[in-house]
């Protein structure tokens, strides 16, 4: 979470939202595609966290699937990073601050855990979620 809390500074720096995200391989050792909002930088708005550490480690491991994999995010995923993730066939989910307004990991929608879907990973939410969720306070108070 600590590499993640990382990249969540360096959207700051870009003037975005401050979420960072890393996909580790599946025995944990190895980051195979790291990323923070780019919205604002590129005028994406698909340039979520999530999405763009995924394209990252895809590209990396030369397959979209990413079978054993974990991605550790700051933030909980929004819908849209949630269907990513199952599209990826990431195994693990790792997240910080809840999301009560978006999050599709169990506090809005519950898109990862749906069981109408072909792929489910695990979810582990809370993580450092205070320090997360400081980051973005602190941010959106700024403004």
């Amino acid at each position: 979470m600590r590499l993640a809390l990382r990249e969540a500074g360096e959207a700051v720096r870009g003037g975005d939202v401050p979420v960072g995200a890393v996909v580790l391989s599946a025995d944990g050792t190895t980051v195979l595609g790291a990323g923070h909002n780019e919205r604002e930088a590129t005028g994406d708005p698909t340039a979520h966290a999530e999405v763009l550490a995924l394209r990252r480690a895809a590209a990396r491991a030369g397959q979209w699937r990413l079978s054993g994999c974990t991605l550790v995010v700051t933030l909980e995923p929004c819908t849209m990073c949630a269907g990513a993730i199952v599209l990826s066939r990431v195994d693990r989910v790792v997240y910080g601050a809840r999301d009560d307004k978006a999050g599709a990991a169990g506090s809005l929608w519950d898109v990862l855990r749906d069981r109408r879907l072909n792929h489910r990973p695990e979810v582990i939410g809370g993580v450092l979620a205070e320090e997360c969720a400081t980051l973005l306070t602190d941010f959106f108070r700024a403004r």
